[in-house]
This record gives C-alpha cells, sequence and structure tokens, in this order.
C-alpha cells in the first residue's frame, strides 16, 4: 500500500535545512505541473523538524471568526501522521497557512474528525516572501511516541498543500498537491492511498 518513502536524516542541532529535500509534488485531479513546493525534515532524540517553502503568486488569507475556518479557507500545508497505514486507528493532521494559524484534529477514517484535539507541542513559524511563503516547525518526539506513531524508525505520513487562487475571470479557484498520488478519482487525502513513510536515519 505504502507508495513512496522518505528518508529523515538525523540533525544533532535539528537544522532543517540539511534534510533531504522531497520535491515531487503533483496535482492528483488536475492537469499541468504543480507550483514549486519543497519540503525538508530532520530528527533527534528531542523533535522532528520540518520546513516548506511554497512558490505562490497569489496567497488566498481567508477571514473567519472561527479559526478553523480561517485556516481551512486559505492557502496552507498539511501534515499527517498516522499510527497505520490503513488508517484502521488514529491518524493527526496539522494544517497550517502562512500567518501562522493552524488547524489540527485527531481523526478516524473515513473523516471522523475531533476538532477539539491538538498537538501540546506542535511549534511553527510562517514567513510570506515575493512569490510565496515558508513554514517552518517542529513536533515534540515524546508526543510522537505517546501518540503511538513512531514504530520501528518509521512513521506512516502524508505530506500536501491547498493551493488557492483566482482564474482569469477572478472566481476563486481550490487546488490541492500532494506528495503521494492516491489515484482516485474522488479529491480526498483522508484516505490510506495518499500516506508515505517517513524512515528515521541514524
Amino acid at each position: 500500500m505504502i507508495k513512496k518513502v522518505y528518508s529523515v536524516r538525523y540533525s544533532d542541532r535539528l537544522d532543517v535545512m540539511s534534510g533531504n529535500l522531497m520535491k515531487d509534488f503533483t496535482f492528483p485531479w488536475k492537469r499541468g505541473r504543480a507550483p514549486r513546493t519543497e519540503f525538508r525534515a530532520v530528527w533527534n532524540e528531542q523533535a522532528l523538524g520540518f520546513h516548506f517553502d511554497v512558490d505562490d503568486e497569489d496567497i488566498i488569507l481567508h477571514e473567519s471568526e472561527d479559526p478553523d475556518e480561517a485556516v481551512l479557507g486559505s492557502d496552507r500545508v498539511e501534515i499527517f501522521l498516522a499510527t497505520k497505514p490503513d488508517l484502521k486507528g488514529p491518524y493527526y493532521g496539522a494544517e497550517m497557512d502562512p500567518r501562522g494559524n493552524v488547524y489540527d484534529y485527531k481523526a478516524r477514517y473515513h473523516r471522523e474528525f475531533d476538532d477539539g484535539w491538538s498537538f501540546g507541542n506542535l511549534k511553527f513559524r510562517c514567513e510570506i516572501r515575493d512569490g510565496g511563503y515558508t513554514v517552518k516547525g517542529r513536533f515534540a518526539m515524546d508526543e510522537l511516541n505517546n501518540l503511538d506513531l513512531v514504530k520501528g524508525k518509521q512513521i506512516v505520513a502524508g505530506v500536501y498543500r491547498a493551493e488557492f487562487g483566482h482564474n482569469k475571470k477572478g472566481d476563486l479557484t481550490e487546488e490541492w498537491i500532494s506528495w503521494v498520488n492516491p489515484q482516485k478519482d474522488e479529491q480526498d487525502f483522508h484516505i490510506p492511498e495518499s500516506f508515505g513513510m517517513w524512515k528515521l536515519d541514524l
């Protein structure tokens, strides 16, 4: 079932830019090349660090009094971490927008969300730059272990991006970008086929 494997380098200082470059992101449900999306991750005994750098000439930041709705209506990058490859156990999502807001949750297949749940030790910061944005952060390894996400130096994970923008008519568009192409007709990342494997190298 696992289609792709990403090697997460060990880093004493959690130097994320020393991590292996993941750049093979695609539009699963749209023709054409996806805009540049780059991801790196490293780990040590204390934390798993990650870094996104994406190109986006039309950043959408949704305004809403509901903080979760604000994130879900915005451009964002996403990490899903699962206890089992078949999703027959809980999995966890962190969807982070360029303003530094996060929609995080615990979920079960299929699309049973516990929106009241949050990562206790997720830390990240964002920067909007000319032509795009970056998101850099870390998960505490203790928390990932306590959630039963690290098994034999492996983590079942998905890496995604919501790419919103405007078409030539000025209408809002919503496109979806993924590291693993689930090869399904329905637009849905919350399925086992969209996950890959992270291997924690020593």
